[in-house]
């Protein structure tokens, strides 16, 4: 056909991509010394690079890997991340398969009665009726169509390239989800092993406390205590009474989001959490590697980078919105009145290239790429904003972690002090030179130091756990 020769040219003219290609994410990291890693690591943390795993395991807590392994697996945000995920792989196949050309298989049948026309014996039969004459007419058809649109200057393969960088944004946010669920369920984790344990210590103290005011009573008793004694150890009860009540509120609200984060109903996990186990401690070196490592790790700032490459397509898509369109139609045609009018010898073949261009559109197009090119910018400055936020936040844990070991080391030396001044009151009680209620208040004071050091225990594990999620682990590469 006459209009082969212009395929070429077409092709030729397809090998153009006009707008923007994409150079990679911004510089954000200064060049000076030093800043390569980060400044508060101190003793706790080293330049390794970590392993990018379940870093939960280095808590050595059974219980709590197989919640992180439950929640990983049943979570609904893990299921809602996953699903926006296949939903932007579907588009970039759709984008993918918009390139080819399109085409269409027809059969059509029709049969139609015109009152008043004789078409002779051309049209089969005639019948008269009682308002006139009457033929039937019968058409047969089987037809092929294709379309393409030739990609002149790359708006297609653009709109491919923005739907690839948005499929590999939505991976980077199912990991993003991952590591943020991981840390809030062992945070969770850490929280209710904390209350279990203060609970349990409170009741000591509450024992102590009545034995103390039952002493101090029948000291009321005989003349040897005044009532504003007992009055005083009276309301020490109460008051360590009272701090238990929203303990166990407490707990109980951490058993049940433990199991809405495993993707179960409230209270499915009493049962296996009930028992009481220690907080579990942290490694006492932690693998932090370098800012450099972290920008590549996280998966917000994997998300954020992609999402800009995905804004700089767009704005090639809308560049190319400017020029002419090219569509090349074609159609195969048999058919006729008679069956025997299919057939090769009546083959209509027709082939139409179609030029469109709206040149004249009063500056929509322009308006559009600067639409554009103002989201590539907010994208490009929320990238800036998601690394520079990402290494505060590594800076942060880093600082949080280690001024928390040097508070529980100190915690460590006040309760081994008490349980030393404990030990010594027992010694004197049983030689005869302290009392009974001496003796219980240097336990309780021991009981105190205990209290103490596992709140700061526990919160030692949460700024671990703070520390892993903003260095981004938990994912798989």
């Amino acid at each position: 056909m006459r209009t082969l020769p212009l395929l070429p040219l077409a092709l030729a003219l397809g090998a153009c991509t006009v707008g923007p290609n994409y150079a990679g994410p911004p510089k954000t990291l200064s060049g000076a010394p030093g800043h390569a890693g980060f400044k508060r690591g101190g003793q706790v943390a080293v330049a390794t690079a970590p392993v990018v795993a379940a870093w939960w395991t280095q808590l050595n807590d059974a219980v709590l890997t197989d919640l992180e392994t439950r929640a990983l697996a049943a979570n609904p945000n893990i299921a809602v991340a996953q699903a926006r995920l296949r939903q932007a792989r579907s588009s970039l196949r759709l984008e993918r398969a918009n390139q080819a050309p399109s085409a269409n298989a027809s059969a059509t049948y029709l049969h139609a009665r015109l009152p008043g026309i004789d078409l002779g014996n051309a049209a089969g039969d005639t019948q008269t009726g009682g308002g006139g004459d009457a033929s039937a007419v019968d058409f047969y058809n089987l037809g092929f169509d294709a379309s393409w649109e030739v990609d002149l200057f790359g708006g297609r393969r653009r709109s491919v390239e923005a739907a690839r960088a948005q499929a590999q944004a939505a991976e980077a946010n199912v990991a993003d989800a991952q590591v943020s669920l991981t840390a809030e369920v062992a945070q969770a984790y850490v929280n209710l092993r904390d209350r279990q344990r203060r609970i349990a210590l409170s009741r000591q103290s509450a024992t102590m406390q009545q034995q103390m005011l039952a002493l101090t009573r029948q000291r009321f008793d005989r003349g040897a205590a005044s009532a504003l004694d007992v009055e005083r150890l009276q309301g020490q009860v109460e008051a360590t009474n009272g701090q238990i009540v929203p303990l166990q509120a407490e707990l109980e609200s951490y058993l049940n989001a433990l199991a809405v984060l495993v993707g179960e109903e409230p209270g499915s996990l009493d049962v296996m959490l009930t028992t009481a186990k220690p907080v579990p401690l942290p490694p006492a070196v932690v693998a932090v590697g370098d800012a450099t490592a972290l920008l590549q790790r996280r998966p917000d700032i994997r998300a954020a980078e992609r999402q800009l490459a995905q804004r700089t397509a767009q704005v090639g898509v809308a560049d190319a919105a400017r020029f002419p369109r090219l569509n090349i139609l074609g159609l195969i045609g048999l058919g006729g009145t008679q069956l025997s009018d299919i057939s090769p010898d009546k083959l209509v073949a027709v082939a139409a290239p179609m030029l469109q261009w709206n040149f004249l559109d009063f500056g929509r197009n322009r308006a559009r790429i600067n639409q554009a090119e103002g989201q590539r910018d907010e994208a490009e400055a929320q990238y800036r904003g998601s690394v520079l936020t990402a290494l505060r936040d590594a800076e942060d844990a880093l600082s949080r972690f280690g001024h928390r070991r040097e508070t529980v080391a100190s915690l460590m030396r006040s309760k081994a002090s008490a349980d030393r001044a404990a030990s010594l009151m027992q010694q004197r009680f049983r030689a005869g030179t302290a009392t009974l209620i001496d003796t219980l208040d240097a336990e309780r004071t021991r009981v105190a130091a205990d209290q103490n050091l596992s709140s700061g225990t526990a919160g030692l594990t949460s700024d671990f756990v703070a520390l892993q999620k903003a260095l981004g682990l938990g994912w798989s590469a």
